[in-house]
């Protein structure tokens, strides 16, 4: 048994996970905003899990830069971990077990790889939708990395000169368009020129208590502003794909992260506006988008499955 962790800014989870990528047993907690106190919250669900388990090794996920050897954190906006933090060693020493770092959405992607959607694919790229982008580039099964480790970025190429302000200092960035968060955005953007005011959800957008979840179950229920805010996101996801089918050229997009969940309400939209923006469009094949099968447990099977290779 390996333990596969997914250590978001919000919550922690950690989970048991056997040779066939099946997880038996699962743990959450909170996540702490120091990195000590991240440690020792590691090394105590670990701890936990050891008790009715036998652990190999253990794999974390984390939403952030790292070094091409996955030896070390960069930087992680949402965790304590950064200024080029020993991370693995230090997790090693505190837990006496292998330690495998790994960014959240590579291990997705390999989780998705080797017991979901990925399965049978070459050539094609993982593009997580959550609360951001993130993404991977997946070649005769290997992730591509790039030269330092960070690579691909999408969720932060610019799309909007001057746009939106993103959480990683820039502004226009990709995900501020095309994610779960900026539904709120599009929703508070089209509420405030005043429109929508019979939407069930006016009122929660405008006074900014509705969630990225509360614009998608409007939408899902036929609410105006719900719908415009999706058809919003729809087209920019497309255009997002349409950047990466002309960057990398895959054969294969599998969309994964939380908003994947509900694309039946927007998958063939984003494929319409991907088809309208690619490049040479109607004159080159173009990538299928699949939907990842894992969901929200990809990350903690992935980095499980890559942390067993370290036995």
């Amino acid at each position: 048994m390996t333990v596969g962790f997914d250590i978001g800014g919000t919550n922690a989870r950690a989970a048991v996970v056997d040779v066939d990528g099946v997880i038996v047993d699962s743990i959450g907690t909170g996540t702490p905003h120091d990195a000590e106190g991240l440690t020792r919250t590691i090394v105590e669900m670990v701890g936990e899990l050891r008790a009715s388990h036998d652990i190999g090794a253990v794999g974390v996920a984390v939403a952030g830069f790292l070094d091409p050897d996955c030896e070390i954190v960069r930087f992680a906006p949402h965790l304590a971990w950064r200024d080029d933090q020993p991370v693995r060693r230090d997790l090693e020493q505190a837990l006496g077990l292998p330690v495998r770092l790994e960014h959240d959405a590579n291990s997705a992607a390999w989780g998705e790889y080797r017991y979901g959607a990925g399965r049978d694919l070459d050539t094609w790229v993982f593009f997580a939708v959550g609360t951001g982008i993130g993404a991977t580039l997946m070649h005769h099964g290997e992730i591509y990395r790039g030269a330092f480790g960070t690579a691909p970025e999408f969720g932060h190429i610019t799309v909007v000169p001057g746009g939106r302000v993103c959480s990683c200092g820039k502004q226009g960035c990709l995900e501020r368009y095309a994610s779960g968060t900026s539904l709120v955005d599009c929703a508070i953007e089209i509420a405030t020129k005043g429109s929508f005011r019979d939407s069930s959800v006016y009122r929660a957008v405008v006074e900014k208590r509705a969630s990225g979840h509360d614009i998608m179950a409007a939408a899902r229920a036929g609410d105006p502003l719900g719908q415009a805010a999706l058809d919003s996101f729809s087209t920019w996801l497309g255009r997002g794909l349409a950047i990466v089918a002309d960057v990398l050229d895959p054969a294969q997009i599998v969309l994964g992260g939380g908003v994947s969940e509900d694309a039946d309400l927007y998958l063939d939209d984003a494929r319409a506006s991907m088809s309208a923006n690619i490049v040479g469009a109607g004159y080159r094949p173009q990538p299928e988008i699949l939907c990842a099968e894992l969901g929200s447990r990809a990350g903690m099977i992935g980095v499980a499955d890559l942390a067993r290779e370290l036995l």
